[in-house]
């Protein structure tokens, strides 16, 4: 269940991509042959995936495209009704059931996350502050990412032996570290605990109410945690980065977090509904989730409930991505337009399929280009102390460089840390992504700003006092 993040740093990628002429708000989604080039591409030459669909709705109607297999020894071609694990996609669905529970009056969004817990579990507060429900659907909670006494006993499945008790013995000892609803920080945690919640209040576990409240009443018959065996026989076998097989994960506590599987065609159901392509008593909960915005510290970006909002070239992308040990997905939209786009991969993968996504939807947005080579030399790790410090990239962005023993990192604003490599002393690299820094000095050797060279720009940053 990777995170919303387009791969880690990726929202770098979005946050400094340039401004560019306003494209034309038609649908201009491109023909099919253009896009099956591209995924073979990605599949036969990139080695980034092993099966890709892609599903497009417009005003012409909807479609899909696809290329690839089930497995590398399975030749079964994936296609519109084969069965993906979306991850945090699900994500979503969890809001929009926060979303449709308080149009029927059974939960606000400013109650108290508390509320809906056992007595006896002690929620963090600050400031005589408490965690809502919207705190938790706009990852501003304060809580982190992951809990801290997550310890799986099979790396390959992370999720699936952490227990109820677990979360609620975590959350009751937590400090909170900064105020609630001040900083955007993406939380698996806070999805997992939002699902939770609205469960018991919902009297229902977290699948029956996904299935009762939002997949019944579009149609969306392959959407579930549990598959029948005719579904299994419909599921893609997962892949990581090296094309090798991996485990389903599971995802028993966090099901609200990213235990969804589903199609690309359910999914095209639901990204339909949300443009009101499709007559849903669901539509004012959809467009409640867009109301609420919240800042992320990326410029151009903000979150509403579950959905990131990008605001680039005149146009208002509205999207969310997911990722598991075995699969990448993205589901976006622009209402302008009428266009969306669902992409599911069968690997976890450096690109993943975030790029293909932004692109079908603004072609403005580049696609993924394999990492130049970097070679790695050697640095005296004493030149590190020069750059530790903070580096403000935007109003509510900032780089921050960190040393750690003979290593040196860089984190920005919302993101994990990451490693960052030496090819000269004042010029690094990143391997998880193709970016790379340039520290510009005083005579001492002090970094005054940095240049951030990424998408074939280089953004400036002034070090902070």
């Amino acid at each position: 269940m990777k995170t919303v993040l387009i791969h880690l740093i990726s929202w770098f990628m979005v946050g400094v991509l340039p401004l560019m002429a306003q494209s034309s708000t038609k649908s201009d989604l491109p023909p099919d042959a253009q896009i099956r080039d591209l995924l073979v591409e990605r599949i036969d030459k990139q080695h980034q995936s092993v099966g890709i669909v892609v599903g497009l709705v417009d005003s012409a109607g909807r479609r899909t495209i696809s290329y690839g297999k089930f497995d590398t020894g399975d030749s079964r071609a994936v296609d519109g009704n084969t069965i993906f694990e979306i991850g945090s996609v699900t994500k979503v669905f969890t809001s929009l059931l926060l979303a449709d529970m308080v149009q029927r009056r059974e939960v606000a969004l400013t109650d108290p996350v508390a509320k809906y817990l056992p007595a006896g579990v002690k929620m963090p507060e600050r400031n005589g502050r408490q965690i809502t429900l919207e705190d938790l659907a706009t990852h501003t909670s304060g809580l982190p990412r992951m809990p801290s006494n997550l310890s799986p006993k099979d790396p390959a499945n992370p999720y699936a032996d952490y227990s109820v008790e677990q979360l609620y013995q975590f959350l009751s000892s937590y400090q909170l570290t900064r105020d609630i609803g001040s900083q955007y920080e993406y939380s698996n945690l806070g999805g997992g605990l939002l699902g939770h919640v609205l469960a018991r209040r919902a009297g229902m576990d977290y699948e029956k109410l996904v299935r009762t409240r939002i997949c019944e009443p579009l149609g969306m018959r392959s959407t579930v945690i549990t598959l029948s065996d005719e579904m299994k026989a419909r599921f893609a076998v997962g892949h990581d980065g090296a094309m090798q097989k991996v485990a389903y994960w599971d995802l028993p506590t966090f099901a609200g977090a990213g235990a969804l599987r589903s199609t690309a065609n359910d999914m095209l159901t639901f990204v339909a509904a949300n443009l009101g392509d499709v007559k849903t008593p669901l539509a004012p909960a959809m467009a409640a989730m867009l109301a609420v915005r919240r800042p992320t510290g990326v410029p151009g970006l903000e979150v509403g409930l579950a959905w990131h909002i990008l605001t680039r070239d005149g146009r208002e992308i509205i999207w969310h991505n997911g990722g598991t040990g075995g699969f990448r997905s993205f589901i976006g939209f622009e209402r302008k337009t009428g266009m969306g786009v669902v992409v599911l991969s069968n690997a976890e993968t450096l690109a993943g399929v975030d790029d293909i996504g932004q692109h079908l939807l603004n072609p403005n947005v580049p696609l993924w280009q394999p990492p130049k080579e970097h070679k790695q030399v050697a640095v005296d790790p004493k030149v590190f102390d020069g750059y530790v410090g903070q580096y403000q990239l935007a109003p509510n962005f900032v780089m921050t460089i960190s040393r750690e023993g003979d290593h040196l990192f860089v984190q920005a604003t919302g993101q994990p840390k990451l490693e960052i490599f030496a090819e000269s002393e004042r010029d690094y690299f990143l391997k998880v992504v193709d970016a790379q820094i340039t520290f510009e000095t005083d005579s001492q050797g002090r970094a005054t700003g940095l240049v951030l060279h990424q998408n074939g720009m280089n953004q400036p940053a002034k070090r902070l006092p």
